[in-house]
């Protein structure tokens, strides 16, 4: 190679290293001076990559991901040609550099752009390098490098080495080798393992988004309702939840669960529906949903379970905002007694919950007294906000006071693998950098043994689940770490340097800050609260409305909205606008105007309930607008009666009334529960009072008499008649006819039948439309 002061053969004698290191010297003259000499390109042309960056190298495998002393490297990749000539003589090269000062010489690496002559460090022998053919402009070539490891010369000591990857040759525009492009990585180098290993707790979150509606069926096992099929792609073969558990389940991990993804895909394994723009289709995915809570049951089998709060709510959210609406973190608690029955009713394990973890492990004062509030006395934080200003990194248990202790997680080792993982050159970079950061962690003070958390993103996606495994797996050997749970981190001995003072609310990230849930989300959520607390106190069976209902609550606060504020208030109005759908099922059934004919009667009022349970502890007041003119029960201008209907039935309520005067009086009829809480809306009708008077009862008994003696004289006639007809046959039948009809009119007047009062049905009925009564309603004394 003309390169000849970038090879560095291990096994090679001290003058032939002499020998490349002073070529490495006279090769780089010409190059500082074509440098130098090399005219400033034309602007048009400025785009171009020059220099050390004309060729892209990426680097797709680093096997071993931690070598042993007789282990063999291999490094395989790419390289594509970005310039606009065509490359000629090139080959690939394997370099290390110098051991890496600690853990922000790692950051400082990891940022270079570049080559950087006598930084990057000689190449290894060239035996070991790549030939390529000639590279024209835009295209790649795949590429392999394999290196013992003792070929190296690394430190027996251990450490972490910067590993990298050139391509040199040549243009047109330069008749010397240089190179033309690089990428560097990581090799974390401990041969022999080291006396106190650090303890390595990695956090393997099963958490989810909202999938399941508050609405249910009206059947026995009420048939939940899905939003969609979503949820069944990630429990799929393949998907992510289904990839979170296969590689979990060999991993030494702290299983991290959110007890709502649980019921959820358990609600899947039995009949559910799905909506299907305004109706509902029958969902098809039970087997995907057994088979993967069954994998969950196996892989967390003698593994540490922690269950988050049910639905994995937004306690940040909830401090920053929800603490200024009344009731928010009243549903903090019951959250976290739910969680615990559902993980150890599903999954047949106990987990802890006695853990809160804020959003990227993001505290102030405000938030650890929410999350205390729920029963937790563990937090989960996050080394980026619980901050030290120590040369090491300390152990992550710390006492923060009133007997809470947070368990900060390392932000380096927490965030390594939040990138695009999807990208073989990317998840290889973080892989190597994460291994490199722990090795470097456990050297800075190897005398002292400390245990570090590691909290990764909430929702890993595939990519980024894979290559957490290939960092973990690397682990394997136990060289520098060895793994430990969460509920033994939380336990350790705390680090008496390490910061224990909890930061300010100021202090928060405004970038979380902006994503939190609105207070309008809170109100919405109070407004929610309370209309299931009026529905529920009047139902026979109230667990059939409580339970879908206060889980769908819970889903309202989930962290799972952050970022998505307009599919958070469209979630919330759903289950608004479902819930009171269902109240508005028992209501009174509409009147029209009512008229009353005397001085006393009886007032109907109809309760109908459409719902499939019936209702109970409900009472229904009357009230007259007009007291003197129409009243009950003596003076009183208001009565009430107990109302209990079954479901899908309705209760007609009589009221005795009784009038003084005549004329219109205004009626108001309204449900209220037993506490005196108002239930619906009130109804209004009008009642037209009728009352005869002392005149026309003299009236009307005169005609009476009238008629007794018309009908004595009508009598007498008619005896006479029949005597007269046998002395005098020709006397006419006219006068019988006209005596019999009108004896027929009187009869008819005189028994007139009660029609009865069309309003008042019988006391428990069958289903009837909720329309008003007919106009011209009368009720009869």
């Amino acid at each position: 190679m003309a390169e000849a002061a970038d090879f560095q053969g291990m096994r090679s004698s001290p003058a032939r290293r002499w020998l490349r290191r002073t070529a490495s010297l006279i090769t780089g003259v010409p190059l500082l001076t074509g440098l130098l000499w090399v005219p400033a390109a034309p602007g048009a042309q400025a785009a171009e990559p020059t220099g050390s960056r004309t060729v892209d190298v990426s680097l797709d495998t680093v096997t071993p991901e931690a070598p042993g002393k007789d282990d063999t490297i291999t490094v395989s990749g790419t390289v594509v040609n970005e310039g606009r000539r065509t490359i000629t003589g090139a080959h690939v090269d394997l370099r290390v550099g110098p051991k890496v000062a600690g853990r922000t010489g790692i950051d400082r690496a990891a940022e270079r752009t570049g080559y950087t002559f006598g930084v990057d460090g000689p190449t290894v022998d060239d035996k070991y390098s790549v030939d390529l053919p000639k590279l024209a402009s835009g295209i790649s070539y795949d590429f392999k490098l394999s290196v013992p490891a003792d070929e190296l010369d690394l430190d027996d000591n251990g450490g972490v080495y910067e590993l990298g990857v050139s391509l040199t040759g040549q243009t047109s525009s330069q008749s010397f080798e240089r190179v033309l492009g690089i990428e560097r990585t990581f090799l974390p180098w401990q041969p022999e393992g080291v006396e106190k290993k650090t303890r390595l707790t990695y956090l393997w979150p099963l958490i989810s988004s909202t999938h399941l509606t508050s609405e249910t069926g009206s059947d026995e096992q009420q048939t939940p309702v899905f939003e969609d099929e979503a949820l069944a792609a990630e429990l799929a073969p393949g998907g992510r939840l289904d990839q979170l558990v296969s590689l979990g389940k060999e991993l030494p991990v702290t299983w991290v669960i959110d007890p709502d993804l649980l019921a959820t895909v358990d609600a899947m394994t039995r009949n559910y529906r799905v909506k299907s723009g305004d109706s509902t289709v029958a969902g098809r995915n039970q087997a995907v949903a057994k088979r993967w809570l069954s994998s969950v049951e196996a892989a967390v089998q003698g593994k540490k379970v922690v269950a988050l709060p049910f639905a994995d709510p937004d306690l940040a959210s909830l401090a920053h905002r929800g603490k200024s609406v009344s009731g928010s973190l009243s549903h903090l608690q019951p959250a976290t007694q739910v969680a615990e029955i559902t993980v150890e009713t599903i999954l047949h394990v106990k987990p802890s919950v006695d853990f809160a973890w804020p959003v990227d492990g993001a505290i102030d004062s405000s938030i650890v007294d929410v999350a205390t509030s729920a029963g937790a006395h563990k937090v989960i934080a996050r080394s980026d906000s619980l901050q030290d200003n120590l040369s090491y990194t300390p152990t992550a248990a710390r006492p923060i006071g009133g007997g809470t202790t947070a368990v900060v997680a390392d932000t380096r080792l927490s965030t390594a693998f939040q990138g695009d993982m999807t990208d073989a050159g990317e998840s290889t970079l973080a892989v190597q950098k994460f291994l490199a950061q722990s090795l470097a962690l456990t050297l800075q003070d190897p005398e002292k043994q400390r245990s570090i958390v590691v909290a990764p993103q909430r929702v890993p996606t595939v990519a980024q689940a894979q290559s957490m495994a290939r960092a973990l797996r690397a682990l394997e050997p136990k060289r520098w770490t060895q793994p430990l749970d969460l509920v033994a981190a939380a336990s350790a001995e705390p680090d008496a340097e390490a910061n224990t003072k909890v930061p300010s609310a100021s202090q928060y990230p405004a970038r979380l800050r902006r994503q939190e849930l609105p207070v309008q989300a809170f109100e919405d959520i109070r407004e929610t609260q309370s209309t299931l607390d009026k529905f529920k106190v009047i139902l026979t069976f109230a667990d059939r409305v409580e339970a879908p209902f206060g889980r769908a609550i819970d889903r309202e606060l989930s962290t799972a909205w952050r970022g998505k504020p307009e599919a958070a208030q469209g979630y919330r109005d759903e289950v608004q606008s479902y819930l009171r759908s269902l109240t508005e099922e028992v209501q009174l059934i509409e009147k029209s105007d009512v008229t009353l004919s005397g001085r006393s009667a009886t007032i109907p009022v109809t309760v109908q309930n459409q719902l499939v349970q019936g209702v109970d502890d409900l009472v229904l007041r009357l009230k007259s607008n007009n007291p003197n003119r129409l009243h009950f029960d003596g003076d009183r201008g208001m009565a009430e009666q107990p109302i209990k209907v079954e479901g899908g039935h309705s209760q007609s309520v009589k009221f005795p009334a009784a009038a003084n005067a005549n004329g219109q009086v205004q009626m108001t009829a309204q449900l209220f529960t037993k506490d005196g809480t108002p239930y619906g809306p009130e109804m209004s009708f009008t009642v037209r009072v009728s009352e005869i008077t002392p005149t026309v009862m003299l009236v009307l008994a005169g005609g009476v008499l009238l008629l007794v003696l018309a009908g004595i004289r009508m009598y007498t006639q008619r005896k006479r008649a029949a005597a007269a007809q046998t002395a005098d046959a020709s006397v006419p039948e006219a006068s019988d006819t006209s005596d019999t009809s009108d004896t027929s009119e009187t009869e008819g007047a005189g028994s007139g039948s009660d029609p009865g009062q069309p309003s008042d049905l019988a006391p428990d009925t069958g289903p009837e439309s909720g329309n008003p009564s007919g106009a011209g309603e009368k009720v009869d004394r």
